[in-house]
């Protein structure tokens, strides 16, 4: 386990899938990040690579050979090597080898930043093609934090505010983990979505384009909450497993196959085709008051 801390968080990091396991805001004494409850949800906050979300069949086609890869892809199962800068700053790196190349032909190297300023993380995704050829691959991430966050207050308390006025749909999760071709209402001219535990029943919400770049947990109940600024990326999934108390708010860089989808990956909605030599670079951070 790797730990950052300032004067306001203490954050820990575990070298497995280089996710995140805890963040604690030293001053109001409170922690923010799921506790990874295995009779709900295992995890805390994977990091999702070289895929977001499923692939049809759990397969794709490259340069006319098939491939398997599962859910969100091997990066949150395997251990990254830990590269600390200083008390608040560590980078974890993951470069391809025999394993990954059977599974997904790409020579890489993945680099995971935090960083502590002030009482906000910052969390970067870099990924660097050291071949000569294009890679493709999507990346996110998928934090699950705590609801309710203080014990007097319930779950339907709380509400994910957001930056601008959004009218748009979700895109609905097939029973296999697909994106269904037909969008549902969701917000229309709102920057307020209240949380219900049924808005998970059918799986994420799963946003494109959100007009936003910032969406926040809150409650009218406490001034304790936090913003999570997710910046450029495209998508925005928002998920909880049923009746367990936390809500994942999760930046992507891609998006599961369509159930019409051909599993090319060159083709592939939300892929990101990065040439020989490139560097791609992410950030979304968050602040915790």
């Amino acid at each position: 386990m790797f730990t950052i801390v300032n004067e306001y968080l203490s954050v820990e990091i575990s070298g497995k899938g280089a996710e995140l396991q805890r963040i604690f805001h030293i001053v109001n004494r409170l922690d923010y990040l799921w506790n990874g409850d295995p009779a709900f949800w295992g995890k805390k906050s994977p990091v999702l690579f070289p895929i977001v979300g499923t692939l049809k069949q759990d397969s794709y086609f490259y340069e006319g050979s098939r491939y398997h890869l599962s859910r969100h892809g091997f990066g949150r199962d395997m251990e990254f090597e830990a590269q600390p800068f200083s008390s608040t700053e560590i980078q974890f790196q993951l470069k391809s080898n025999e394993t990954t190349l059977k599974s997904y032909p790409f020579p890489f190297v993945f680099r995971i930043g935090y960083r502590l300023h002030s009482d906000v993380l910052e969390v970067s995704y870099e990924v660097s093609n050291p071949d000569f050829k294009p890679i493709y691959f999507s990346v996110g991430g998928h934090p699950a934090f705590r609801v309710p966050l203080l014990p007097q207050t319930e779950y339907e308390d709380y509400f994910l505010e957001f930056n601008e006025e959004e009218t748009k749909p979700r895109w609905p999760i097939s029973p296999d983990g697909l994106i269904t071709k037909t969008p549902e209402p969701l917000l229309r001219q709102s920057t307020m979505l209240p949380l219900t535990r049924s808005l998970f029943l059918r799986d994420a919400i799963v946003m494109k384009n959100p007009s936003s770049s910032m969406v926040s947990l809150r409650t009218d109940k406490s001034p304790r909450g936090l913003d999570l600024d997710f910046g450029e990326f495209p998508y925005l999934g928002i998920w909880a497993a049923k009746n367990a108390d936390f809500v994942c708010i999760e930046p992507w860089e891609g998006i599961a196959d369509s159930v019409d989808s051909d599993q090319q990956i060159t083709g592939k909605e939300g892929i990101q085709k990065l040439e020989g030599g490139a560097v791609f670079l992410k950030t979304w951070k968050a602040r915790f008051y």
